[in-house]
């Protein structure tokens, strides 16, 4: 009996070792007469199962796309919105010796300008656009289509298109654009006014025309003015890198929503430096409806000239108040000068707003439509007066 059960363990231990070897070095051939087992894959958030190679291959896919890091989603909703913009100007009519120059160095051809038949350098322009409808409005800057008299439209999709102009507004460095295309990239507009310093986004345009470029960054200001760019100021501060030919280009958060149209970058060498500037897409939007309803912006206008009340002056002159915007000089023949306002006045409201400072002054005034009657509340020495008058239509300012 003994050397029965010392064969037993002696055979049951080598058997146990096959099966650990074969199972190591061929782990298939144990699967043979078997039916192979189908992965099982659990679709998130339905609590669904799937199996075989379908099922597998979108497991795959889904795992790659959740394991990738960055923004490429964003930037995949955005760059076929984006645009390239060639903006070609007449030529310009140099004096002879300067002709002459440029002629020696260039011979018929100005400086990254076409030839044209007179010898004149055609002047051109490169800057960005962002497709903001599926009719072919574009938004742009005003800057890079000033004074163009030929507009070309370069798609990432390879197609190409002159471009009429709808309307510029250059207080606000605005420009709306339509092409003649069908099937045509759409971005999703933003929420501006929800962006918080710290956020991430994206800036896409076609810097130096190397060709479309996607740089990131994050929101490092919001509300910049007094910058002297632009009339109206209120800009988003950004350091994703933007360089010239980013003008014009989306500014988007990161899912590829449209929240800024790149205008401008602080710079000593002419490239980024990491302080970039984008327009509000709620301005960029209100500036278009305007544009593309009336062809202009209309905005309110008085005619004052004005400057900070400053302590010094509350003090020399014993202002009763601390806040307000002292009167410099009133236009003559302007709304302000026909209803009474005087230099020295210090405005303290237009209607129902509070204004403490120029800028705020400014865009209180602007608010207010053309041909409406409003309330101007003011200090004249230590008297308040309330002064009724009619806001016109503010000038177009001077190229």
């Amino acid at each position: 009996m003994r050397r029965l059960w010392l064969i037993f363990a002696q055979v049951t231990t080598v058997a146990l070792a096959i099966v650990f070897v074969v199972s190591t070095l061929k782990p298939t051939w144990l699967q043979k007469g078997q039916g192979a087992i189908a992965p099982t894959i659990v679709l998130g958030g339905s609590g669904a199962a799937s199996g075989g190679p379908a099922g597998a291959a979108l497991s795959a896919a889904e795992a790659s796309s959740s394991s990738r890091s960055g923004y490429s989603l964003a930037a995949k909703r955005a760059a076929p919105t984006v645009v390239s913009i060639v903006a070609s100007k007449a030529p310009a009519r140099d004096s002879e010796m300067d002709e002459r120059w440029h002629r020696f160095h260039f011979g018929q051809r100005g400086p990254g300008g076409r030839k044209d038949p007179s010898g004149e350098r055609a002047q051109t322009g490169l800057g960005s656009g962002v497709i903001v409808s599926a009719q072919g409005y574009l938004l742009t800057n005003s800057h890079v289509v000033e004074g163009a008299s030929d507009i070309e439209v370069l798609l990432t999709d390879g197609r190409q298109a002159k471009a009429t102009l709808v309307g510029t507004d250059p207080e606000t460095d605005i420009a709306v654009l339509k092409i003649e295309l069908d099937h045509l990239p759409v971005i999703q507009f933003g929420h501006a006014e929800t962006l918080q310093v710290g956020d991430v986004v994206l800036a896409i345009g076609n810097p130096f025309n190397v060709g479309q470029t996607v740089t990131s960054g994050i929101v490092s200001a919001l509300g910049r003015d007094q910058l002297g760019i632009n009339t109206f100021e209120n800009f988003i501060q950004t350091d994703a890198a933007i360089n010239p030919g980013n003008s014009g280009g989306a500014l988007v958060d990161v899912d590829g929503n449209l929240v800024g149209i790149n205008t401008a970058i602080y710079s000593r060498s002419g490239g980024s430096l990491g302080i970039g500037f984008a327009i509000p897409i709620s301005t960029a939007a209100q500036v278009m409806e305007s544009l593309m309803r009336e062809g202009q912006v209309a905005r309110g206008w008085i005619g004052v000239q004005t400057r900070e009340l400053t302590p010094e002056f509350i003090e020399a002159f014993k202002v009763p108040v601390k806040e307000g915007v002292l009167i410099s000089g009133v236009l003559a023949n302007a709304p302000a000068a026909k209803a009474g306002v005087k230099p020295g006045d210090v405005i303290t409201q237009i209607g129902s707003t509070a204004v403490h400072t120029p800028a705020q002054l400014l865009l209180a005034v602007s608010a207010v439509p053309p041909k409406t009657a409003t309330t101007v509340t003011l200090l004249r020495g230590e008297k308040e007066l309330a002064i009724e008058l009619t806001v016109a239509q503010r000038p177009k300012p001077k190229q």
